[in-house]
């Protein structure tokens, strides 16, 4: 049974999830924390991005930056700690889309989209990952993104992000319980 939510992401066809925020604006803003390195750096991963069909993007992840002083990175987490991942953009329409393709270790590669839409002083941002070949996947992407999309929430916001390890686990224990077995 599916049982993803708005909040959680909703799975829209087999091997891909979506996620929907509503954003302070403005969109131009929004976008620099998708496409800026030091700013996505603040959220997700660091890395240079060509907005051009064809270029590159890369990523590297330091989510025990992500974290409050005081937590602990579970064991699980720490070999992805400074993982790098690159990926080509195959379409780049500042400031309302992007979208690129995302290798994982098993040499499988998926596709990351950022639409964004202006709604009054808001932005409404929906990220669609695809292609998403098996259901572990499914699980690690969406804890992944759930968690990433909360930080990017409250740095926009103006606010301290939730403390990032414990919503992790949390998360990828409602996401294991979420995505559908078949």
């Amino acid at each position: 049974m599916n049982t993803m939510t708005a909040e959680h992401g909703i799975i829209t066809e087999a091997g891909a999830i979506r996620f929907e925020r509503l954003l302070p604006g403005p969109i131009e803003r929004v976008w620099a924390y998708i496409t800026d390195s030091s700013k996505r750096a603040t959220w997700l991963a660091e890395g240079p991005m060509e907005l051009r069909p064809g270029g590159t993007v890369q990523m590297t992840w330091r989510n025990s930056e992500l974290a409050g002083p005081d937590e602990v990175m579970p064991e699980k987490y720490a070999k992805n700690e400074g993982h790098s991942m690159k990926g080509e953009v195959l379409e780049a329409d500042p400031p309302r889309r992007l979208v690129y393709t995302w290798p994982d270790a098993s040499g499988d590669e998926s596709e990351v989209s950022f639409e964004l839409a202006e709604r009054g002083d808001k932005v409404l941002l929906t990220l669609t990952h695809r292609k998403l070949g098996r259901r572990g996947l499914m699980v690690g992407v969406g804890g992944g993104w759930h968690s990433h999309l909360a930080v990017l929430e409250a740095r926009l916001e103006g606010r301290d992000p939730p403390p990032f390890w414990p919503m992790v686990e949390r998360l990828a224990r409602e996401y294991e319980a979420r995505v559908p077995t078949e």
